[in-house]
């Protein structure tokens, strides 16, 4: 499909071109490998993210334990 195509399909008028698909997490990284690789959402990442840092081990133990309380 050509770019002219794309961009005259309903619900497309606001779409970049460039965009890459969403994923979860969005483009954070750590915030991604936490919601992979735990059963947080990538809300519940953030969070945890601003309030104990960017040490992946810590926030996977953290997270654990988040998950066991519940």
């Amino acid at each position: 499909m050509q770019e002219s195509e794309i961009s005259s399909r309903p619900g497309a008028g606001d779409a970049q071109h460039d965009q890459k698909l969403p994923t979860k997490g969005g483009d954070d990284p750590n915030v991604r490998f936490l919601a992979e690789n735990t059963d947080l959402s990538p809300k519940q990442a953030r969070e945890l993210i601003r309030e104990h840092g960017h040490d992946r081990e810590r926030l996977l133990k953290i997270a654990k334990t988040m998950k066991a309380e519940s």
